[in-house]
């Protein structure tokens, strides 16, 4: 699949996630197998004005052969401005505009889920970026809208389409749902009969494993899958779904020696890359947990899992793990992440009685950690 001059190869994306989808991530990911790795989500107005911690998070690993960014925000002049300094001074080669974030710190100013209720602005804001992009590929990723009662997916991804967008996405949540209930793929496949067939329509939501890919893309017709919470723990679920793209069977969960090994590679990258080794560390922690998921090593292995501080208790510790030790059966497809509704939706006051109205409300500065 092809978005813009983009070549994916395989049509599996690496979908930003806060906090997780860091370079070291990204790189361990494309090791395993092919596709499109997303950076954590940023802040058009942050990169406009600066700020280093937004500029740090748009940095790509030099192993990357295609740097992709995904921003959010609601003013479409910062977003042009910020598209066009990503493709023009950073040399990024896919932007990608959130439009699925359902956390309260950012749908409160009208970004993320919150923003295709405002058809209008959600247009400008599209084709900004799209113009200040050039020759870069522009990707928007949405859910299916605020509730049930407020669903948005069909018409802002025919805006989307018009404005020049070269692939939608489509979490097939609400923001409500949050990472809650299950995903409604019958969505997905009403999304591809409305678009365009050089449009491209990616799925994402409950890809636990590669058949859950294969199948989605059966029961859609979309074009591609977009991979979230599947991987966290386990980047070689790229290769198991490259295997499964080509028409081969999967391999599954390896034996934790396999495992132990990719820990040895991830904290090996994480130290080069953020040059810290206590931070380096302290962002590993949340990812071993993840590593050690379904594989039945132990309360207290877990626990010190949370707590190591230094590269040599991150080794000592996958070390005394039975190399042959097996995922519990009941654990393969078992949630990983995040799985809470949102309680309550936090949008700026009156948003949604004036679906054509241009006001918006200023983007935060800071980069957000929250996609």
């Amino acid at each position: 699949m092809r978005i813009g001059a983009v070549n994916l190869g395989h049509p599996v994306v690496l979908a930003p996630m806060a906090g997780v989808t860091d370079a070291p991530f990204r790189v361990l990911c494309a090791e395993a197998g092919g596709g499109l790795f997303v950076s954590e989500m940023l802040t058009a107005r942050g990169l406009v004005e600066g700020a280093d911690k937004s500029w740090r998070m748009a940095s790509h690993h030099p192993s990357e052969a295609t740097r992709s960014v995904q921003l959010y925000g609601s003013d479409p002049r910062a977003m042009g401005e910020a598209a066009r300094r990503l493709a023009d001074d950073a040399g990024v080669d896919h932007i990608d505009l959130n439009f699925g974030c359902p956390v309260p710190k950012i749908t409160r100013n009208g970004g993320g889920a919150a923003l295709p209720v405002r058809r209008r602005l959600f247009g400008q804001v599209v084709e900004a970026a799209v113009g200040g992009a050039g020759r870069i590929p522009v990707t928007v990723k949405m859910r299916m809208g605020l509730d049930d009662g407020r669903l948005t997916f069909l018409e802002a991804a025919s805006i989307a389409a018009d404005a020049g967008a070269a692939a939608v996405a489509l979490h097939a949540r609400t923001a409500v749902q949050g990472y809650s209930g299950v995903a409604r793929w019958d969505a997905i496949g009403e999304l591809r009969a409305r678009l365009p067939a050089d449009v491209p329509v990616l799925g994402n939501g409950d890809i636990w494993e590669a058949t859950d890919a294969v199948r989605m893309m059966a029961e859609t017709g979309c074009d591609g899958v977009v991979i979230g919470r599947g991987c966290l723990g386990r980047p070689w679920l790229f290769a198991d779904l490259e295997q499964a793209m080509r028409g081969h069977a999967p391999l599954g969960p390896p034996p934790f020696g396999v495992v132990a090994a990719t820990v040895r590679r991830h904290v090996e990258l994480a130290v080069d890359w953020y040059d810290d080794e206590t931070a380096a560390v302290r962002k590993l922690r949340k990812h071993l947990r993840w590593y050690l998921q379904g594989y039945p090593v132990g309360a207290e292995v877990r626990r010190r899992a949370g707590a190591v501080a230094t590269v040599e208790d991150v080794h000592a510790l996958v070390d005394e793990v039975d190399p042959d030790l097996t995922v519990l059966p009941e654990a393969v497809r078992a949630p990983r992440g995040r799985t809470d509704a949102i309680t309550r939706l936090t949008l700026p006051h009156g948003w949604c009685e004036h679906p054509d109205a241009m006001a918006r409300v200023e983007d935060d500065l800071v980069a957000h950690s929250g996609g």
